[in-house]
């Protein structure tokens, strides 16, 4: 199709005036561009076509040694003002990070060719979708983005001559880590990257656009933008489907949740995926609060991934996907730690070198490596994940990794002090690779990175969603890494989780009383299902809902060092901890 868009065309001119690439190549979405794109990929050796009999459609590619993961330190808000940034992002005056930009981006995209990408993310004519547009030099930004998005044609229509739409421009540059920037400027609703490859720094439809951005956007429109998986599970014996949206650190098995197989006792249930990573919700006159995936695929860590650990995730990847810095087998297979099946004897790591049997396997492929993979291929798939009107939320999981503070489950007293937990949720280091064992990590709704403004005035935007959504959502928390005297965990986890799911939705449904403690609503133990859970005991589930004061008594003094770090932090949460503290105190 013509683009005709005068805002699209005027934008692309100045960019490509700046950059100068050999050509301009507007993008459609359709088969027959993929297959031209792939080939041309391949040709240039920055992917490589993986075996078509074991992978069909899918491909490989290595990333540069300096660039495989985000980088927080090099990642900028760029508002008016650094109080609008707030203490939780880095900040650069706009004026003054175009001024440092503009310099690297001009020329940097001679001898390459400038592809123009048009994306939706959500449903296509969703109430709650937006659209995109990324200009990029790097083919493998644009293979991952049709995996990504919605992209093309369907994009096109959807914008149709209105000028709203966020802009984003990448280019691989020389690949300097020194002069690595992801820059985002909300008053423009535009990104600029330049000088990475690494999918979480130029997907930028992903974190950038589809949470720091939107999130602006979502407090200016009434909203909220998460990082939130989605998931359904549904009754059998009633018919009926209820949502669960959840926001869980690194490392807390937010993917596995997502994908979820119910253990063989639920037989009248079955658990549906809408999302793994991002939800959007609203508020609808119905009173409730509806959620959708932006996303049209999964970017998930490979190692670990296995059919023990999520094969749902597993299953997504067999065709379709694109694989980076993973290890590269003989027959042009892919390999990782934690995959399931032995090490080849032979293979090529993820930095392009031999590996033989007997090297440290870890090193095969790298710790972050990943796959891109289309959300319509997961066998879990939600028949509703592309209903442009969402899904209802009946209950919010906030989750961490705690070790002795946190019960397996609670629920919130109500919405403002489920927001009260949310701020304050927390995660454990496990390894002192990541510094010392046990150290506190708070990542509130685990959004810490990705909140694009201020973070006060987000808790301040989730109080005041509260005000707007009449049938509220529940608000839990969950914890499945509570440990015993011997650092065992005392939870089996995986498809187990289930059982907690089960009473969070019985106590949505008013079919389950709970018992009211200091920081919530606690289950009886007879309340979580065990059948079919060998060596469990309804005594082991009281030693996993036990709250010991003097733990949340230093709980309560490292949320009070959590808030002093935040410079506008609401009444309402300062409130929420006083009352925590009396309850305690009233023991």
């Amino acid at each position: 199709m013509v683009v005709t868009n005068k805002y699209v065309l005027k934008w692309v001119e100045e960019m490509a005036a700046l950059t100068k690439p050999d050509k301009i190549v507007w993008l459609d979405g359709s088969l027959e561009e993929k297959k031209k794109l792939e080939d041309e990929c391949v040709a240039s050796g920055e992917m490589i076509e993986l075996n078509q009999d074991i992978l069909p459609g899918c491909f490989y590619h290595r990333t540069a040694a300096n660039d495989v993961a985000r980088v927080e330190d090099r990642t900028f808000i760029c508002s008016k003002t650094k109080e609008e940034a707030g203490p939780t992002n880095n900040w650069m005056d706009p004026a003054e990070m175009y001024a440092k930009l503009t310099p690297m981006f001009d020329g940097s995209m001679k001898g390459r060719t400038m592809y123009v990408l048009p994306y939706i993310m959500g449903p296509a004519g969703s109430p709650l979708s937006k659209v995109g547009i990324e200009l990029t030099d790097s083919l493998y930004v644009v293979l991952n983005m049709r995996i990504m998005t919605r992209m093309g044609d369907i994009a096109w229509k959807q914008l149709g001559d209105d000028s709203e739409f966020v802009k984003g421009l990448h280019s691989k540059a020389d690949i300097d880590a020194d002069k690595r920037y992801i820059a985002h400027f909300p008053q423009d609703y535009t990104i600029w990257s330049i000088n990475s490859g690494y999918g979480g720094n130029v997907i930028l439809a992903k974190k950038c656009f589809a949470l720091r951005i939107a999130s602006v956007l979502a407090k200016e429109q009434d909203w909220m933008a998460e990082h939130m998986l989605i998931l359904g599970i549904e009754n059998e014996a009633t018919g009926k489907t209820q949502y669960v949206t959840g926001a869980f650190p690194s490392a807390c098995g937010k993917t596995n949740l997502a994908m979820l197989i119910p253990p063989a006792y639920a037989k009248g249930y079955k658990v549906f995926t809408v999302g793994d990573d991002i939800a959007w919700m609203r508020p609808f006159p119905d009173g409730h609060l509806y959620a959708i995936n932006p996303e049209n695929g999964f970017f998930g860590v490979a190692p670990g991934t296995s059919m023990e650990s999520n094969p749902n995730a597993l299953l997504t990847t067999k065709s379709n996907t694109i694989f980076t810095n993973v290890a590269l087998t003989d027959d042009k297979n892919v390999w990782w730690k934690g995959m399931g099946v032995p090490a080849p004897d032979h293979m090529i790591d993820w930095l392009g070198n031999e590996w033989n049997k007997g090297d440290d396997e870890k090193a095969a492929a790298h710790p972050n490596s990943r796959f891109t993979a289309p959300a319509s291929q997961c066998p879990s798939i939600s028949p509703e994940w592309e209903n442009p009107q969402g899904v209802p939320v009946s209950a919010i999981l906030f989750g961490g990794r705690r070790a002795k503070t946190a019960p397996l489950v609670y629920q919130s007293f109500d919405w403002n002090h489920g927001v009260f937990v949310g701020a304050t949720m927390a995660s454990e280091t496990t390894a002192a690779a990541a510094g010392a064992v046990g150290v506190v990590r708070r990542d509130p709704m685990a959004m810490k990175p990705f909140i694009g403004y201020n973070a006060g005035d987000y808790f301040a935007h989730w109080l005041h969603l509260g005000t707007l959504i009449e049938k509220k959502p529940l608000i839990f928390n969950v914890n499945w890494f509570k440990t015993d005297a011997n650092g065992k965990f005392m939870w089996p986890g995986y498809g187990d989780n289930f059982r907690v799911l089960e009473w969070v939705l019985k106590r949505c449904n008013n079919e389950v009383d709970a018992r009211k403690t200091p920081i919530g609503y606690i289950p009886y133990a007879k309340d979580i299902d065990l059948t079919g859970l060998d060596g469990y005991t309804t005594a082991d589930i009281e030693n996993l809902l036990t709250i010991e004061k003097d733990v949340w008594e230093e709980e309560i003094a490292g949320i009070e060092k959590h808030f002093a770090g935040f410079d506008r932090l609401p009444a309402e949460l300062e409130n929420q901890l006083q009352a925590l503290k009396d309850r305690f105190a009233a023991i």
